[in-house]
């Protein structure tokens, strides 16, 4: 089978969560700077440039992602309809280059936060812990309990008739 029938097999097989890895996109310059990564996920409200294609060189916001249509419509980015009317066209991400991320989603946040490079942590001493001596009268208390069960039980043993063995033996 050729190659390019097994790739559009496995996007037309694919499940919903390798279909929202594969809407991915490019940052700017400084964003790559400022974030210390390569390329993001695209969502709604990020501002983006088109590099390829029919709408090279158009900024707008993104208003709708479509993970079944695998693009983004952009702001400004519209079709006229024969009847009247206008439609979003939908844009593959990897043809467009975010320039100002959407940042009021906490996760993507903390997920940019995760992401930049960490500073050394200083090195500390460790204190020394204050160890508190411990009291020996209950350990003396134990052992002497232990003695005496030991002794009850010797003297059990003895009081016992030895076996019923030498009785039936006899």
């Amino acid at each position: 089978m050729k190659p390019t029938t097994i790739r559009k097999r496995m996007l037309y097989t694919a499940s919903k969560h390798l279909l929202s890895k594969q809407l991915g996109s490019h940052l700017a310059k400084d964003l790559k700077e400022k974030h210390h990564c390569k390329s993001m996920r695209v969502i709604e409200g990020d501002s983006v440039k088109v590099l390829r294609g029919e709408f090279k060189g158009i900024e707008g916001k993104v208003t709708r992602v479509s993970t079944e249509k695998r693009g983004i419509a952009i702001e400004g980015i519209k079709r006229e309809k024969l009847k009247g009317g206008n439609v979003d066209i939908f844009i593959h991400p990897s043809n467009v280059v975010i320039t100002s991320l959407n940042l009021e989603d906490k996760w993507r946040q903390n997920r940019l936060a995760g992401q930049k490079t960490k500073t050394p942590k200083p090195v500390s001493t460790p204190e020394p812990k204050i160890v508190k001596p411990k009291e020996t009268k209950p350990k003396e208390q134990k052992e002497v309990t232990k003695e005496k069960t030991k002794d009850t039980k010797m003297t059990d043993k003895k009081d016992k008739p030895q076996s019923t063995k030498s009785k039936g033996n006899e």
